[in-house]
C-alpha cells in the first residue's frame, strides 16, 4: 500500500469517527426547538423527552440542570432530550400559569406516552426511566 493511499484511507476514517462523534455529541445534550420541531423530531427519534420552560418559573430553574445531566447520562443515550419554551406553545403556558412548573412530555415512536406538571429531579427521573423501559412496537 502506498503512503498516499494509507494517507488517504486514514482521512476516511478519521471522516467516519469525526460524523460518528459528531452525532454523539448531538445526541447527548438537550436541543432547543419550538412546536414544530417537536412534531417533527418525535417523529424522527425513537424516544423523546421535552421539557417545557418559562424564565419566569423558578423551579424550571432547580430542575435545568438535573435536565441537562440526564441528558448527557450514558443510560439515556438513546433518548433525544429537548427543551421548548412555554411561553411560546398556548397549551403549556397556560398550564405553567396555573401550577408554576415545567411540563415534561415523552414520545415513542412519535407518539405521546406521558404528561405532567413535575417539580422534583426524582420525578423528572421517574418519567424518564419509564420512558427508557417502554418497550416500543415493532411491525
Amino acid at each position: 500500500m502506498s503512503v498516499l493511499h494509507a494517507f488517504y484511507l486514514t482521512g476516511i476514517a478519521c471522516l467516519f469517527c469525526f460524523q460518528r462523534l459528531m452525532k454523539e455529541v448531538d445526541r447527548q445534550r438537550v436541543h432547543e426547538t419550538d412546536d414544530e420541531g417537536l412534531r417533527r423530531l418525535t417523529h424522527e427519534h425513537l424516544k423523546v423527552f421535552a421539557k417545557f420552560t418559562s424564565d419566569s418559573c423558578p423551579v424550571c430553574e432547580q430542575l435545568a440542570p438535573p435536565f441537562a445531566r440526564h441528558a448527557d447520562d450514558e443510560e439515556f443515550r438513546n433518548i433525544l432530550f429537548l427543551r421548548l419554551n412555554a411561553d411560546e406553545n398556548p397549551v403549556a403556558k397556560k398550564i405553567m400559569r396555573e401550577k408554576v412548573a415545567p411540563f415534561f412530555v415523552s414520545y415513542c415512536q412519535g407518539q405521546l406516552l406521558e404528561c405532567d406538571m413535575l417539580t422534583t429531579e426524582e420525578e423528572v427521573l421517574n418519567m424518564l426511566q419509564r420512558l427508557r423501559e417502554f418497550q416500543p412496537q415493532t411491525a
